[in-house]
């Protein structure tokens, strides 16, 4: 490549002996990719702990990444653009893994006139001089000389959802709690109950008509072997029923299933149900943003609609508590408004002032709470160093407790649909947590919002798991 370009070499210009190389450094990034582009998915390339039982002991390359390093040599510089692949043997000699320096070359070793045919010799050596991989190509090479522009390749990153690996891990380490599935009359809701059940999370007892329900598993088409039913005649008795078990001691979690959240939530606030505490009951978002370093928690952006000060320092303190259970020392709270200064005219910034100050005062506990913060002042260290934003809190928060449920609810659905986030959704402020998931939720956002909400239900709160 010259000036941007790529240039071949016509058929009349090879010469047995010529060659042509390029450089790689095997990274995590190019595995991954090429599984997904691929398809193989083999846990040998992708999975840590699988890899450390197999032959090599650790994640190697896909062998046909080496491969198609030789393709793009041949595509790109000998012959180049122009040229068509006929055949190719590989001989795979070690593995490539994370971190070697790959060089690929090929070597022209024979000429075919009559259909401009050229024969190859094909290595991939890593940086100790080792092959890893031999073999021959067959190509046409092109009958004239071609310049080309290079094509300006697409931005590529990858969304890593790996924020909550370790809550998963540690919730799934201890003896799964029984949870009451609130009328799981969907496949998506039996499906999701068998999830978390999988996953050594949740022990689930089914809660709703029994022949609903026995009929949404047969949509599923799984089993409900091992998962006792309680049955109810509808969804209003389902929720009241599964109050009834959390409030006896009986279950340890809620868990939505094919009902209105606001037919469930009614039951956990009813003054007969047995779950109230004083506290407000609101909502997280629990979030894995692949932008942000750690995981964040938007709320409330489900339940309270125009929250009072009062209101949003019980929202305040629900969320610092779930971090506090997860093993977070002092979470961050930002208290979002659309300026960083406090404006009369603009409600939020008002209150926002004032919840900074009763956390100073000790009406909010276990936090460090600051605001008004606008949203980029809140996630970025960079916009807020150039505000002049002197706080422990900006750049850097871990909570983000925002105006009202309006401006919550697209805040987080922008997060999930245009930078990819995974969200976990919990119900706070009751006696057990209440995991609120959504058919559109993917696995691993059900999945979370089980762990979630069984490391809340500890009596004890870990140590050591969220150092951030």
């Amino acid at each position: 490549m010259t000036g941007g370009f790529l240039r071949n070499r016509a058929f009349n210009e090879i010469s047995p002996g010529d060659t042509a190389s390029l450089t790689r450094v095997v990274g995590r990034d190019d595995i991954d990719l090429f599984a997904m582009v691929s398809g193989d998915v083999n846990p040998a390339h992708l999975d840590a702990a699988f890899a450390s039982t197999d032959m090599f002991g650790h994640i190697v390359a896909h062998g046909m990444w080496t491969g198609a390093l030789i393709s793009a040599v041949l595509g790109t510089k000998l012959p180049g653009p122009g040229t068509v692949y006929l055949g190719q043997e590989l001989k795979f000699l070690k593995p490539a893994s994370i971190g070697d320096t790959i060089l690929a070359s090929v070597t022209v070793k024979e000429l075919r006139p009559a259909k401009r045919i050229v024969v190859l010799d094909t290595t991939c050596t890593n940086q100790k001089g080792e092959q890893v991989l031999s073999g021959t190509a067959t190509v046409i090479a092109p009958e004239r000389s071609i310049e080309w522009p290079r094509t300006t390749l697409p931005d590529v990153s990858l969304r890593r959802h790996d924020r909550y690996e370790a809550f998963v891990r540690a919730a799934a380490e201890t003896p799964a709690l029984p949870a009451a599935i609130v009328h799981p009359c969907s496949p998506e809701a039996i499906l999701g109950a068998i999830e978390v059940r999988r996953a050594g999370l949740l022990e689930p007892l089914l809660v709703g008509p029994k022949e609903k329900i026995r009929r949404a598993a047969a949509l599923a088409d799984v089993s409900l072997d091992g998962m006792p039913i309680e049955h109810t005649p509808h969804s209003h008795a389902a929720a009241a029923r599964a109050v009834e078990l959390a409030a006896a001691g009986k279950v340890a979690v809620l868990v939505k299933g094919s009902l209105h959240t606001d037919e469930l939530l009614a039951a956990v606030v009813s003054a007969t149900g047995g779950l109230r505490t004083e506290r407000r009951i609101s909502h997280v978002y629990a979030m894995d943003v692949p932008a942000y370093p750690k995981p964040l928690i938007v709320t409330d952006a489900a339940i309270n609609i125009q929250p009072t000060l009062e209101q949003k320092r019980d929202i305040c303190q629900n969320a610092v508590d779930l971090l506090r259970a997860l093993g977070m020392a002092e979470p961050k709270v930002a208290v979002l408004a659309a300026v960083e200064t406090v404006n009369p005219a603009m409600p939020a910034t008002l209150d926002a002032a004032a919840l900074t100050v009763m956390a100073a005062r000790g009406q909010i506990t276990g936090a460090l709470v600051d605001g008004p913060l606008a949203f980029d002042n809140a996630i970025s260290p960079d916009a807020a160093r150039t505000k002049g934003i002197v706080s422990a809190v900006a750049g850097q928060a871990d909570i983000l407790l925002v105006p009202d449920l309006e401006a919550g609810n697209m805040l987080a659905k922008q997060l999930i649909y245009f930078a990819g986030a995974t969200a976990a959704g919990l119900v706070l402020g009751a006696r057990v947590p209440i995991v609120l998931t959504s058919r559109a939720d993917p696995l691993t956002a059900r999945i979370a919002s089980a762990a979630l909400a069984k490391l809340a239900a500890r009596p004890q709160p870990l140590t050591g798991l969220m150092r951030l």
